[in-house]
């Protein structure tokens, strides 16, 4: 299986846990991830992800990434960034190894 937008278009990144709406980001552009996206069940559950990831260490993008290799199915991971600097952060996801099953437990128990 080939994963595209493990971030779903950026929902899945530190940018929208304060519930506001960043200039420039792809949710204020509006095209593919919409500001109706960003619900409060849905933003509790994000909230709920960043704490995990903060207590895990990497960002919440680090852990959506880690979360998606996590999946044996999973042969490939189209990542998308849009900077250099985005595309290293996404990379360390790679170093921060595997999720326990503690945790992959959490964040299923989290988005199911």
């Amino acid at each position: 299986m080939i994963a595209y937008s493990p971030l779903a278009q950026s929902l899945l990144t530190d940018r929208y846990l304060g519930g506001q709406v960043p200039a420039g980001s792809r949710m204020s552009v509006g095209h593919f991830l919409k500001e109706e996206a960003l619900t409060r069940a849905g933003l509790a559950r994000l909230r709920a992800l960043g704490e995990l990831a903060e207590r895990r260490g990497p960002s919440l993008a680090q852990l959506a990434i880690a979360w998606v290799l996590s999946e044996t199915r999973v042969a490939l991971v189209i990542i998308g960034a849009s900077s250099v600097d985005q595309l290293d952060q996404n990379l360390d996801a790679l170093a921060g190894g595997s999720l326990s099953e503690e945790e992959l437990a959490h964040i299923d128990a989290l988005t199911c």
